[in-house]
């Protein structure tokens, strides 16, 4: 160890043991700070490579805001960095996916004139699209989280795939708590209602995090979203219900330009 101070953070991926790569355990192995934020499950077998390990989950609190908790996660990943120390953080999934520390920690660093880099991990998207057979090349895909679509002025293709994340936390304006709010997801309904029927079939997923259970695949109605059971992790999938629509002009022009 005793590497020069540099910050590394790297993916888990979801599945325990088999999505890591040999490069971020390289990494992990190596640091003379090692941080996760990571499943029960992934932490312990992280801990047995590094009993020194840091929690970060433990910086949350059920009362506490959940962007004083990222910006103490944040500070605690860079105090190693001022000591000299390298550092090498471990987040789940892709650890630049839906996870605001590790892209605020790797600016700060480098702002303050550390060498600061992140290594991918294989993500809960990229278990969707082999999982449920989906391929966003096909029909192309519109993803983004679920309040994010909820308040602001989206729209849907009912063309495409859509993909809302974190579908549990829909209209958790305080981020505060991790529990699903039936009217909040009444009303996430009545938007998509705009471009879906009610009695659309709709997926609820959830990736397997162990090799010996399934993924989560659950078809339901549209119309009974607000009643489903849901996890923290749990994604909103709605298939492509429309045919792609060709603009025969834009055909037209490119026919000829490309005669020329």
């Amino acid at each position: 160890m005793n590497r020069s101070p540099e910050l590394v953070i790297v993916g888990s991926g979801i599945q325990l043991g088999r999505h890591m790569s040999p490069r971020s355990i390289s990494e992990f192995e190596s640091a003379d700070a090692v941080f996760a934020l990571a499943d029960p499950f992934t932490f312990q077998w992280l801990q047995s490579r590094r009993p020194e390990l840091v929690n970060l989950s433990e910086l949350y609190a059920d009362d506490r805001d959940r962007r004083e908790t990222y910006e103490a996660m944040t500070e605690r990943l860079l105090a190693p960095l001022g000591r000299g120390e390298s550092v090498c953080a471990v987040f789940y999934g892709h650890p630049g996916v839906f996870a605001c520390v590790p892209h605020r920690a790797i600016e700060r660093a480098r702002h303050l004139g550390h060498v600061a880099r992140m290594e991918p991990g294989i993500s809960a998207e990229d278990c969707l699209v082999a999982d449920l057979g989906l391929d966003p090349g096909e029909r192309g895909m519109l993803a983004c989280e679920a309040t994010q679509f909820l308040i602001n002025q989206r729209e849907a293709d009912p063309s495409a795939l859509l993909i809302l994340w974190q579908v549990t936390l829909t209209g958790n304006l305080d981020c505060i708590g991790f529990e699903a709010h039936p009217p909040s997801l009444e009303l996430l309904v009545g938007k998509l209602a705009r471009w879906y029927p009610l009695e659309t079939e709709v997926i609820l997923y959830e990736a397997a995090r162990l090799p010996i259970e399934p993924f989560r695949a659950d078809r339901l109605p549209l119309a009974d979203l607000p009643r489903a059971g849901f996890k923290e992790w749990t994604t909103l999938v709605i298939p492509p219900i429309k045919a792609l629509e060709l603009d025969e002009a834009m055909v037209r022009q490119l026919r000829r330009i490309r005669s020329l």
